[in-house]
């Protein structure tokens, strides 16, 4: 079987963990990136087979735009190729209008990431399990299936759909959770006893807004339109549990509130957050990474939290949900005090 070659373009944790995927799955992979850092950087992380000079993709089967909004649709607007050439922009619309002249075009987008970003923590297996949307406007029924075939090897679950339906949906259950986070982020950093008090819920509600900020300027610029809609019914819901609460209106509160918590739990388990009691002593980490290694889990995320007076505080572990039982009985069989929450 002749050995496939796709060719990343932008080698950030997306590109890198495109790369990471591919090479894992016998292609030939070639990246490259406008800033010789970020290259080098997903090079030493072993993201690809070679690096490039120009960004050629000419001799590829495939072709990855994995740089900002932006970027893609300046790149798309100059690309002249009859190679099969998709994305991962977290907006469809000025992405999907800007490749209307080449033959072979899938617009896509993976739902997964963070609010990390750079190759250092890049993953072939970040891809494992996230919804990754393909759309279909003008796009090649073979094409399409093809772009399906690859995302579906790196274990992703791809669904299609119109870029007005993507960009509608993404604008109310990514961008504008991300204008939530850090309005509300904005709004108790200038009270410091806000800060004080701040405990798990407020941070994890919080936690997107540490994401790079350049990213996130691009597109929700680039999605404006969806995200102010977005808005404005945020602010008519926000208008009814205000004035639910003022006239003391409390099965109309209890309802709401129940009917967003059966509405929370019909969305299926993502991951589930392990909080982990830690002591001030020596060896607590260690014991951690003992439980880690002997359970084997899917591990998505850390945040350690220390006590406010003395040592010790709260390590929480977001893992998979199927990886809730054996992390907790390895966590237990080193002592620890364990709580299970959950996530999302």
């Amino acid at each position: 079987m002749t050995e496939r070659h796709a060719v990343v373009l932008g080698t950030g944790l997306l590109g890198t963990s495109l790369g990471l995927a591919l090479r894992g799955r016998g292609w030939k992979v070639t990246g490259w990136d406008p800033d010789p850092a970020s290259l080098e950087e997903a090079m030493g992380r072993g993201g690809f087979d070679t690096a490039a000079a120009e960004p050629d993709v000419e001799d590829a089967d495939l072709v990855f735009l994995a740089s900002p909004p932006d970027a893609v649709a300046a790149t798309l607007r100059e690309m002249r190729t009859a190679t099969l050439v998709t994305d991962v922009a977290s907006v469809k619309s000025p992405i999907v209008s800007a490749a209307g002249h080449l033959p072979h075009f899938v617009g896509g987008h993976p739902m997964a990431g963070g609010e990390t970003s750079g190759a250092a923590l890049a993953s072939s297996s970040l891809f494992h399990g996230a919804t990754w949307v393909l759309t279909s406007d003008g796009a090649d029924p073979g094409d399409l299936a093809s772009v399906e075939e690859v995302v579906s090897s790196f274990g992703a679950n791809p669904v299609i759909m119109t870029t007005e339906a993507h960009d509608a949906a993404v604008a109310t259950v990514s961008h504008l959770p991300h204008v939530l986070a850090a309005a509300l982020m904005s709004l108790a950093a200038t009270d410091v006893s806000s800060m004080t008090l701040a405990g798990g819920g407020f941070r994890d509600l919080t936690r997107i807004a540490a994401a790079d900020a350049g990213w996130w300027t691009e597109v929700l610029a680039s999605n404006a339109e969806h995200v102010a809609a977005s808005i404005d019914q945020l602010e008519a819901a926000l208008a009814y549990w205000r004035k639910a609460m003022l006239e003391r209106r409390v099965e109309d509160l209890s309802e709401a509130l129940d009917g967003a918590r059966r509405a929370r739990l019909g969305l299926g388990e993502h991951h589930t957050q392990v909080r982990v009691v830690l002591l001030d002593r020596p060896g607590e980490i260690a014991r951690v990474g003992h439980a880690l290694e002997k359970s084997r889990v899917d591990v998505r995320d850390f945040q350690l939290r220390h006590g406010e007076h003395g040592g010790g505080g709260i390590l929480t572990i977001s893992v998979r949900g199927e990886g809730r039982h054996a992390l907790t009985k390895a966590l237990e069989d080193e002592g620890f005090e364990i709580r299970v929450d959950n996530g999302g």
